[in-house]
């Protein structure tokens, strides 16, 4: 789930503390940008991963209810879900499996995108 908060520097990554099971934590005041910040293009992925947190079952292992928790903040923040195979790389990216679902109309960053037309899959 991406939260807004200043990070300085946007020309060098920021440290991402993950909790154990490699999900950013919940709360967490660092966050992975999805966008461009010199293009504006909004990153999201193609497809689901294979341990995508959407999928049936709980593939990574996750604390009960921690997904619909992401999910719930991602509605209140009008924010959105950010893949875990991308956290903490340079090109960070929406979840598929957050897209694909019921609540990808609350995300800002997706609505902008598409309105602009800078939403690109990778």
């Amino acid at each position: 789930m991406n939260r807004h908060t200043p990070r300085g520097d946007a020309e060098s990554p920021t440290p991402h503390p993950f909790d154990d099971d490699g999900v950013e934590p919940e709360g967490g005041e660092l966050y992975d940008e999805v966008a461009d910040l010199l293009t504006g293009i909004v990153r999201v992925c193609a497809r689901r991963c294979d341990t995508c947190i959407f999928h049936p079952g709980n593939l990574m292992d996750l604390q009960p209810g921690r997904v619909a928790a992401m999910v719930t903040r991602a509605r209140q923040t009008e924010g959105h879900v950010v893949c875990h195979e991308t956290l903490g790389t340079e090109t960070p990216a929406i979840c598929r499996g957050f897209i694909d679902g019921p609540d990808q109309g609350r995300s800002l960053a997706l609505r902008l995108a598409r309105a602009l037309g800078t939403l690109r899959e990778v």
